[in-house]
């Protein structure tokens, strides 16, 4: 990331729009708006298959696995606006099963991107797919968005879900039963 860059382009942001970035109360906002963007979009830097590579045993273990409510913020790559929610990942595992923290590691890994939430919600099951090797995925992603909620249609209530499902999801019985289990109370 390029500190110097990004702070004279908020200095520049704040001049456009009629302020003075040098009063009081705006000298500091570049350095934490920087700051900001930093945590934001550290997703970048995320070694997907190294924060997957981490396994164990599934000691016979094959029946379904799901997150459910994992809290993410990101950033829409439109707006530049935020949008947060909640993603559900599930799998069905072959031999080997993830530790719980490694699916809420790989939601924020993405999340922290500049984002659009089908891209989202796919990424996280195909990274799933690809490094646990399950027979299969299954990842739904509710979120509200900001750019939906302060500016254009204005409709603050409005949510968007987004699902992927590969392998063994795809097969209605198997699809159900990932949907009972991420609504409230599993069932």
């Amino acid at each position: 990331m390029d500190s110097e860059k990004l702070e004279r382009a908020c200095r520049l942001l704040l001049e456009g729009i009629g302020e003075d970035p040098t009063r009081e109360g705006l000298r500091d906002t570049p350095r934490r708006v920087v700051a900001a963007w930093g945590e934001r979009t550290a997703g970048y830097g995320a070694d997907i298959a190294a924060l997957l590579k981490t396994d164990f045993d599934a000691e016979g273990y094959d029946e379904m696995i799901v997150c459910r409510d994992i809290a993410f913020y990101s950033t829409c790559e439109h707006h530049l606006l935020p949008f947060s929610g909640v993603a559900h990942v599930g799998y069905l595992p072959e031999k080997r099963v993830v530790g719980l923290s490694k699916m809420a590691r790989l939601v924020e890994a993405f999340a922290t991107r500049l984002q659009v939430q089908e891209r989202l919600t796919q990424q996280v099951a195909q990274a799933m797919q690809q490094h646990v090797h399950p027979s299969g995925v299954g990842v739904i992603i509710r979120a509200k968005h900001l750019c939906m909620a302060c500016r254009g249609v204005k409709k603050p209530e409005a949510d968007m879900v987004t699902s992927a499902l590969t392998g063994s999801f795809r097969q209605a019985a198997v699809r159900a039963e990932f949907l009972a289990l991420t609504r409230n109370g599993g069932g």
